[in-house]
């Protein structure tokens, strides 16, 4: 059949229009995507900087509570040296959260709470140090027994975490956009790269004296395609690195609050190796310990692959050996330690939370139950057939006696059964023929 006029023309029209439609898509998704990466680079940018300023908040809130808690136990103005700057902090960083979720009406409720708590805690730690200031230490320390400091900081750390955690979610919905987005792309260039080549096709079989323009249209085509492709794969990679500085930044964060963990637990060595009074240089080193308990878990979380969780049998195995060399350079030779640690891993709250009972319990045993002999202090840790964890300390000793005198201050046994509390978890002191068994059972996050 031949070919008329009006069919090559109409042909030609027919064609040059699909083809036209396909660069307007392409160009169309791209300015689109052009936008859409403006967006979401905005809402990352503003995620990431609520993300700082709530782990700020949280980390100057803890040191406010370490000098705040440091200067009332042994009354040195030493630990008030950071105390001003951390407050000060935690202010600043507080209303750069409030300034950085103004938009989320959503969250104004939780906002209003989160300042009434951090107020309220600020004016707590106040209120005991100056206390401590008029001599009034007995009254300071039954303030901060009342365990309300710490019922507001335990509420403080559930709003920031829940900022922590949206923050971290809409990064990964930037990322996740990106992605989906850049696929889209490279599907619609594809698909308009075919609908192209059949337009040429089709007009340079229909019309061989507009062959040589219609072949330049599509080198042009082709040309664009390329072009955006490697666009998107610099948006792509500017993406990844984004997310790793993401991770370095976190990373970094961690290793910072290990090393000031590290540091304030030297400088607490340091001063009650300074001290005469046994009862102070005691309360020092269980203070010591504790604080070393909680920076290992920082250096645990800045030195694994995922900052999100501990292995707990690798935190506590180091946290009991660096226990039994310290125990055993203060003196107390009379027992030696053993454990059995299942591979179990939780998340960094809960985690300091195991590693501060830890010390405790393996303190006491090694300090009280062996007076004048030898023995085994062994710690069990393992996963229950109900999916929760155990974890348990026991010796061969003398016991706890009488139920209600606590060896030592009871301030361990107070400390102990608030965290069980506060992880919604099980303690028993188990009287043994002879010695001592401790218990805690604790819910372990689902797999």
């Amino acid at each position: 059949m031949p070919i008329t006029s009006r069919f090559v023309v109409r042909s030609t029209i027919i064609l040059l229009g699909i083809g036209l439609l396909a660069v307007l898509a392409i160009v169309a998704m791209t300015m689109w995507l052009g936008e859409r990466a403006q967006v979401i680079f905005a809402i990352s940018s503003e995620a990431r900087g609520t993300r700082t300023a709530a782990v700020e908040l949280r980390s100057a809130l803890q040191t406010a509570e370490s000098s705040q808690r440091g200067y009332i136990v042994t009354s040195n103005e030493i630990y008030l040296a950071p105390y001003d700057m951390a407050k000060a902090a935690a202010e600043r960083q507080l209303d750069v959260l409030k300034r950085g979720l103004a938009a989320d009406e959503t969250v104004q409720p939780m906002l209003r709470r989160l300042t009434q708590v951090v107020g309220e805690k600020l004016r707590e730690m106040d209120d005991s140090i100056t206390l401590a200031r008029d001599r009034k230490e007995e009254e300071a320390i039954a303030l901060v027994r009342t365990n309300r400091g710490k019922a507001l900081m335990d509420e403080a750390n559930v709003f920031l975490s829940g900022v922590v955690r949206v923050a971290d979610e809409r990064l990964a919905d930037g990322v996740r956009e990106q992605r989906a987005n850049a696929s889209m792309l490279r599907w619609v260039s594809i698909i308009g790269g075919i609908v192209i080549i059949v337009v040429v096709g089709g007009v340079t079989f229909t019309v061989l004296r507009y062959a040589y323009e219609l072949v330049q249209a599509r080198d042009e085509v082709r040309t664009l395609a390329s072009d955006l492709e490697a666009r998107v794969e610099r948006r792509t990679t500017d993406l990844a690195q984004a997310r790793d500085r993401a991770e370095v930044l976190l990373a970094e964060v961690n290793h910072r609050v290990a090393n000031s963990l590290a540091l304030v637990a030297s400088l607490v060595k340091l001063q009650a190796n300074g001290l005469s009074d046994p009862a102070a240089r005691r309360a020092l080193e269980d203070t010591h310990a504790r604080v070393f308990a909680i920076s290992l878990v920082h250096k645990r979380l800045y030195t694994s692959g995922d900052v999100r969780f501990v292995q707990l049998d690798e935190y506590l195995s180091g946290l009991l050996e660096h226990l039994e060399t310290s125990i055993g350079a203060e003196g107390h030779v009379g027992a030696s330690l053993r454990h059995e640690l299942e591979p179990l891993r939780m998340g960094t709250d809960a985690s300091v939370n195991l590693g501060v009972v830890v010390t405790e319990w393996v303190t006491n045993a090694f300090k009280y139950a062996y007076p004048g002999s030898r023995g085994d202090v062994r710690v069990r840790l393992k996963r229950l057939p109900d999916g929760r964890g155990e974890l348990v300390v026991e010796d061969d000793g003398v016991g706890r006696g009488e139920p209600g005198q606590a060896k030592g201050t009871g301030l361990g046994t107070r400390l102990v059964r608030g965290i069980a509390a506060g992880m919604r978890a099980e303690v028993d002191y188990l009287n043994r023929t002879p010695g001592t068994t401790a218990r805690l059972v604790f819910p372990l996050p689902a797999a």
